[in-house]
């Protein structure tokens, strides 16, 4: 088996699996992520090491107690996270994530001017406060002790392959995902570092995502229930690896996800950036790339939804709200949501965007706010949709993961807003899968992770309802004319 490992945002998972797409283990550790202040976002690395470390050995112990053996291990990360470490390799502040949006001051001077397209066509990465580019600019600006004793910026990816192997390095696919990497040349950009203020030698070295980054570290292979040197394999970001888990890794198949957040992704086969700079361009091998965007509020804006409106509903039973969104017609009788409750990605990546129901009247009830709530989330993905396909790129098939799929309304909602049946995949889907296939392929054991393709089962493919995809249709152009409307008053707003 090869153990495929995924560190994100609230928790950290593990999965065995065999060259037969055979699933002998899973396991999942929670970690948090903490918000001691207004626009912070982050994460202790001991915990997220320690959930990361459960996770892996649950997982293994289920695969052993079946007979397998594990031969290696392969890492997904969440992206876009940064922190500096000392000359003992020891974290300088707690993780930045890609929900931090303290650099928005930074990311938007960033985003100005000609400059900026031209940076964000090698690099790959909008300009926005989860960049790691911005947040160096906001950390040297802001914090310049920590900046000047900084012997190593890292993210999780780094802090990962330290842990397991004992060296200091990063994949082709995180490395994309700061804003600090020339896509085509793979490796660091000078023009970004400079900005950044950084030294090549504080930036570790990138690699392939397939390339076998080092050997499990016999100290940790005992916390870890593991044989020591076991090969390790650098891995990639966790949202390429969602293509991956689901099988959209061919032209015309686009994966998208809701979980905390939410995605819509598509692979291609070279480096690409749209003429507009509204879509990101990640790696996933050496050549194979992901484009699309990310939305900060996905299953969040339904989380704080339950929590202002039906604060009796624990976690577990939160998905029944929104059964009630049954009771509401498609469109919500005239109610948008603006779900921009976190900032918002794409397509805007603007940090200062803020929520906001309009066309509230005395008619509206719970129902309608639910509804609305689920609608916001779901044309957000839509516009993102129009993108892709605008910048040229084909989708006629879409498949999807995440924990928003347990509940049947929202997998309507969504066919209904996208306008096009959408594919379910049945069992443990997402970046743990994607990055064990990834591991397969770097390890010999399968010949190319296309193979992964014929693993995939269905669950359901959901049609669109054609009256509430021209519903949804009806006011995507009310919808996307909001954000621009309101976006100085977002900015009014701010504190």
């Amino acid at each position: 088996m090869v153990l495929g490992v995924d560190v994100g945002t609230t928790q950290a998972k593990a999965l065995a699996l065999d060259a037969e797409g055979r699933t002998w283990g899973s396991a999942a550790a929670p970690c948090e992520l903490r918000s001691p202040g207004p626009r912070i976002a982050v994460q202790d690395w001991e915990q997220l090491r320690a959930a990361a470390s459960r996770a892996i050995r649950r997982a293994a112990g289920e695969a052993k107690a079946e007979g397998a053996k594990i031969v290696g291990i392969s890492l997904g990360t969440a992206m876009h996270a940064l922190t500096g470490v000392s000359a003992a390799g020891e974290p300088l502040t707690p993780l930045i994530t890609w929900a931090d949006t303290r650099a928005y001051e930074q990311a938007e001077r960033l985003g100005d001017g000609v400059g900026n397209l031209r940076r964000q066509r090698r690099t790959g990465t909008p300009s926005h406060a989860m960049m790691p580019l911005a947040k160096l600019v906001w950390l040297r600006e802001q914090l310049p002790e920590v900046f000047h004793a900084t012997r190593r910026w890292v993210g999780i990816k780094e802090l990962m392959l330290s842990f397991l192997t004992g060296s200091w390095l990063v994949d082709y696919s995180c490395a994309s995902g700061t804003g600090l990497f020339d896509l085509r040349a793979l490796d660091w950009d000078a023009e970004a570092m400079d900005i950044a203020g950084v030294r090549r030698e504080l930036l570790c070295d990138p690699v392939p995502t397939t390339s076998v980054s080092g050997e499990l570290l016999a100290g940790v292979a005992a916390e870890l229930e593991l044989a020591p040197g076991t090969p390790v394999v650098a891995g990639a970001g966790d949202g390429p690896l969602a293509n991956l888990g689901v099988g959209a890794v061919s032209p015309g198949i686009a994966a998208v996800s809701i979980g905390t957040s939410g995605a819509l992704r598509v692979t291609l086969g070279e480096p690409a950036v749209d003429e507009r700079a509204t879509l990101f361009c990640y790696a996933l091998t050496d050549n194979l790339w992901t484009t699309g965007g990310a939305i900060n509020n996905g299953g969040a804006a339904v989380d704080w939804l339950a929590a202002a409106v039906a604060p009796e509903l624990n976690h577990d039973r939160r998905y029944a709200l929104l059964d009630e969104a049954l009771a509401a017609p498609p469109g919500s009788d005239g109610l948008i949501m603006l779900p921009y409750l976190y900032g918002e990605r794409a397509p805007y990546w603007d940090a200062q965007a803020r929520g906001a129901f309009v066309g509230l009247t005395s008619r509206h009830r719970r129902p309608h706010l639910v509804r609305a709530t689920l609608e916001g989330v779901c044309q957000q993905l839509a516009l993102i949709l129009e993108s892709v396909r605008e910048a040229g790129h084909s989708v006629h098939e879409i498949r999807a993961t995440g924990g928003f799929a347990q509940s049947a309304v929202w997998r309507q909602v969504l066919a209904d807003a996208l306008g096009q049946a959408i594919t379910f995949t049945a069992g443990p889907r997402g970046s743990s899968l994607g990055a064990a296939v990834l591991g397969l392929h770097a390890l010999g054991m399968i010949e190319s992770i296309g193979e992964s393709a014929r693993w995939i089962k269905v669950d359901e493919i959901r049609e669109c309802d054609e009256s509430s995809r021209a519903a949804l249709l009806g006011l995507r152009s009310t919808f996307a004319s909001l954000y621009q409307a309101l976006k100085p008053t977002f900015r009014e707003l701010q504190t």
